[in-house]
């Protein structure tokens, strides 16, 4: 899909839904935050969250006292429904409106943050794309965690064909430069009580 197109359509989405009433709305977001605790990151890491939209990911890092938290996605409505939410604390955040298989990180973060954009893309080119960002936007040593719907996970989202994924099938995808360190399945309940299957799989970025 073109990047033109893309936006076009999550725009769309951010504009004429409220944040939980999309598929992926978490109320809290325990299994990033987790993951995120998990691979170390202290007070002073950088955390780049891709594809952030409206998520209060970015409501429990600043929270939590993280000094160096960017949030970015395809949509500047996304976006700004999180900054109204946090009010005076969104001044602590970078917010970048970008698509992150065009988009060129100006560092690198000890954390690369994806729950749920990945797995959008479909199109072997704009993969490829994406890892070569990722590929520049974690440091050596850094850690990606990467969610996606499972093999037994829906087909499409948000009305959008979806790529689906094991631990093996993400690791292969990202190649060599990523060792696979961890995975964990997690069931997702939507607001309106169906259940989706995602795929955690946290990756160190080799030197």
């Amino acid at each position: 899909m073109e990047t033109v197109s893309r936006q076009s359509h999550w725009e769309n989405v951010y504009t004429t839904k409220g944040e939980n009433e999309v598929s992926w709305y978490q109320q809290s977001p325990a299994p990033s935050f987790e993951l995120i605790m998990q691979a170390g990151a202290t007070h002073a890491s950088a955390i780049i969250d891709i594809g952030g939209g409206a998520s209060r990911l970015v409501d429990h890092l600043v929270d939590h006292g993280f000094e160096d938290i960017t949030v970015l996605d395809l949509s500047a409505a996304a976006l700004e429904a999180a900054r109204r939410r946090l009010e005076s604390r969104a001044d602590r955040v970078h917010w970048i409106v970008a698509d992150a298989t065009a988009w060129e990180p100006v560092k690198a973060y000890d954390i690369w943050h994806d729950r749920a954009a990945f797995h959008f893309l479909t199109d072997e080119n704009d993969r490829a794309a994406y890892i070569a960002r990722l590929a520049r936007g974690v440091r050596a040593g850094g850690h990606a965690i990467i969610g996606t719907f499972a093999l037994d996970g829906p087909e499409k989202c948000s009305g959008l064909p979806v790529a689906r994924y094991d631990s093996a099938s993400l690791t292969l995808a990202l190649g060599s430069e990523f060792r696979l360190v961890d995975t964990r399945r997690h069931e997702h309940a939507t607001p309106w009580g169906s259940r989706q299957m995602f795929q955690f799989s946290v990756f160190r970025r080799e030197a």
